[in-house]
Order: structure tokens, then sequence, then C-alpha cells
């Protein structure tokens, strides 16, 4: 074959291929050949159907075949003698198909860039460590003896107060008509808390038991059911029984009420929940000064392509958020052009570290053994309780989706074999300055 090359345009590259006809030719007759020995056609024995025959019936179809298969080849041929790694599937288009003339085609692609590994050995990290605070561990504790609280009557007399629970029955009307769900009995409602109607349990602050209350509400506009929304209505209460929560001491009876040998047993597990918390934090931060340090060693030109579509990626997000009113404040305060500008350098920058990582990775040699991904696809299922059978199998008939648990694996990998090779400097801080972004401390 002939390559002529007709594009080199930073990484963009474009051949022009020509095929001879001849070469064509040759590869149709041997399949036309190869076809006539199993073909049946009445009339003829099997192997003894004429060439012309054969070629007059099925000659346009292999002639696809073949030339399918040409193209392919060449290219492939192209790549390997050329030493090419192509971001994608390079795009093809014939200009000039077998007749008269030879095969040819053109081929563009984009390819991954060529660069020289930075001296990973050279940098300089502080790792921010931090411990948990008998402060936070007692606040802990106290969370968890809060959830556990038990519901005793209030024997006194007097009115129910913010906080407490009240056992009421209530019946509930909009235009002056009952609705469905509007009505109940024996329901406790405790006073101020979340998941009622605004106002509902406001309004029965103050009741004694025995009391009946008419409480006005209004249903917010986002509610459920749509023939209720935004409506104006009241309930009937009907105060039956005071309660007040009483939240246990946190002693060894307690912890075996939990399950656990002591209270001591039970702080201990706290406090390293906490401090994998505080881990966690401190390797999120040591990985963003890790990418900082490797970003401002190397500048290599990025694929065009790359960068098109992480942009479109972050993009869309951003869309996402400001459609839900969630778009951060500083860039709600920018023109279009500025944040597709910071944006782009953000996706750009993304793209750039991505192919130093994968570079380093396969430098190394660094692999994704099938015990790990086993691993992440077991963490993703235990995420979804009461649907692992089926998270199981949309993982068993999605490929795809297993293969977008490999990158953050072999990145962490990577990562974790650069920290290996850096110079790191342990710091114990206060566990607020794992979360401060170095560009604000």
């Amino acid at each position: 074959m002939l390559v002529t090359e007709t594009l080199s345009e930073g990484l963009k590259r474009g051949f022009t291929v020509s095929v001879p006809s001849a070469s064509i030719e040759s590869k149709r007759s041997a399949k036309l050949a190869e076809l006539s020995k199993t073909l049946k056609i009445p009339g003829f024995r099997p192997g003894k159907v004429p060439a012309s025959l054969v070629k007059q019936r099925y000659g346009n179809a292999v002639l696809g075949e073949v030339l399918e298969a040409a193209v392919n080849d060449a290219t492939e041929q192209l790549i390997a003698e050329r030493n090419l790694r192509s971001v994608a599937k390079p795009r093809i288009e014939v200009t000039s198909a077998f007749g008269a003339d030879d095969l040819e085609f053109k081929v563009e692609m984009e390819l991954f860039p060529e660069f020289a590994l930075p001296d990973l050995s050279g940098l300089a990290l502080t790792r921010l460590t931090a411990e948990p605070e008998a402060e936070k561990i007692d606040a802990s504790l106290a969370e968890i003896a809060a959830r556990q609280k038990e519901m005793v009557d209030v024997t006194e007399e007097r009115p129910a107060a913010l906080g407490d629970t009240l056992v009421v029955d209530y019946a509930g009307v909009a235009d002056g008509v009952a609705f469905e769900g509007g009505t109940g009995s024996d329901m406790p409602v405790e006073l101020g808390g979340a998941g009622f109607i605004p106002g509902f349990s406001e309004g029965m602050i103050g009741m004694s038991v025995g009391e009946t209350r008419e409480v006005p509400v209004t249903f917010p506009e986002d509610y459920h059911a749509k023939e209720l929304a935004g409506k104006a209505a009241s309930f009937t209460i009907t105060a039956k029984k005071l309660q007040q929560g009483t939240v246990p001491q946190i002693d060894d009876a307690f912890a075996t009420k939990l399950g656990f040998e002591s209270a001591e047993k039970l702080r201990g597990l706290v406090q390293s929940q906490i401090k994998r918390e505080y881990d966690q934090l401190s390797r999120m931060r040591l990985k963003r000064d890790l990418l900082d340090a490797l970003a401002a060693l190397v500048d290599f030109p990025v694929p065009a392509s790359m960068v098109d579509a992480e942009f479109q990626q972050i993009w869309a997000r951003l869309e996402s958020d400001r459609k839900a009113g969630q778009l951060d404040e500083e860039d709600a305060g920018k023109d279009e052009a500025t944040l597709a500008a910071e944006y782009r350098a953000i996706a750009e920058r993304r793209v750039r570290l991505g192919l130093l990582l994968a570079e380093i990775g396969r430098a190394n040699k660094i692999v994704i053994q099938q015990e790990e991904m086993n691993r992440a696809i077991q963490a993703e299922i235990s995420r979804y309780r009461g649907q692992e059978q089926q998270v199981y199998e949309f993982f068993r008939k999605n490929p795809q989706a297993v293969e977008s648990l490999r990158g953050p694996i072999f990145e962490d990998k990577v990562v974790d074999f650069i920290l290996e090779l850096a110079k790191i400097e342990e710091k114990q801080v206060a566990p607020d300055e794992l979360s401060i972004d170095p560009g604000e401390a």
C-alpha cells in the first residue's frame, strides 16, 4: 500500500492510503473460489459451480467484505508501522472505491501525547493528621444515646412544651371536606419535630391532656398530594397522652444493650470511626496536594477531543446545578464566556493529570487484580440495602458499569505508588484544618 501524510498539526494526524486494485481483485477471487467449494446451487454438484456464476451472484457481496477488510488491515498496518497511539478509533473516509482505480481512503486520528515522566522521588509533601478530641467523641456518643431515647408518660399536670411528645387523635378538613389521610388516632407527635406539615406540631404547643383544639395549617406548594398543595386546612386535635423522651445514661448497661462489652468498648469504636473519617480527609488533602505538585511539574499538549468530552461533563453538571438553583455564588456572578474559559482550563488540567497518571501506571506495570475489582463491586452493591440482588444483576449484565469502577481503583493505586516514592513530612493539626483549602489557609 502507498501512504501519504496529509496532516500533522499538534496531536492530529491525517493520511491518504492507497491499496492497489490488483491486491483487492486477488483477495476477492480467492474468497469467491473458497465460497464456490461449499455452494449448493440447483443443477450443479457441490464444488462444480462455474466461477462466472459465483462471481455474478456473490461478487458484489464478497467485494464489500474484501474492501472493508482491506481498509481495516491497511489502517492497522499504518498504525503499527508508524507506532501511533490513537486516542480513539480513527476516522476513515473512502474517497475512491474499487473499480478501475485503486482503493483510496483517508485516515484521521488524534494521538496520545509523548512526554517524559517527572522525577517522582523529588516530590516533597506534607501529610496532615488529626486525632479525635474527647469533646468530639462525647458529642458522637450523645447523638447515639439521643437516638435511643425512651418515651415515658408525664404524670404531672402541665401543658405540652416544645420537644415533648403528644399522643393525639386528629381529623383534618380542607374547604370543609375531610381528605384522604387526614384522620388518625393515637399518633405520637413530637412538638417542633420534623416531618409534619408546617404549623401542625407547633400548633399543639400549650395543649393539656384531654384538651381539644383547632389547628390551622397551609399545605406546602410542593406537597405530594397535588389536590392539597398550597391549600389551607384545619385539624381538630384531641390530646390523649403527654410523653417526654428520656436519654439513657452512657454506661456499661447502655453499651451492653447495643451489643458491646462495656462503655469503654463503645467509646473505643466511636473513636476509631472518627479517626477513620479524619484519615480519609487527610488522604484527600494529600492527594490534592500531590496532584497540584504533579501539575506544576508537567506541561504537554493534550488531545482536544478528550478535553471537549471532559468539559461537556463538567458543563452538564453546572447546568444541572443552575436549573436546581444550586449554582456556586462565585460562579453565579460570572458571564457564560468567563465560566466556559475557566472550566475548560479545569478540564484540560484533569485530562493532562489523567494521562500522566496513566503513563506512570503503564511505565511501572501497575495493574488491577480481579479480587480488587470484586471488592469494588461488592462495596458498590452494599450501598443499596435491600436491593443487593438487583444491583448484582445490573453489574453482571453491564460490563461497562463494571469498567467504570476500574478507573478510580487504578488512579488510587498509582497515587499510592507515587506517595511511596515521595518525601512526606507528617504534621499533626486540628481536625478543622484537614478540610481547609490550601489557597485559603
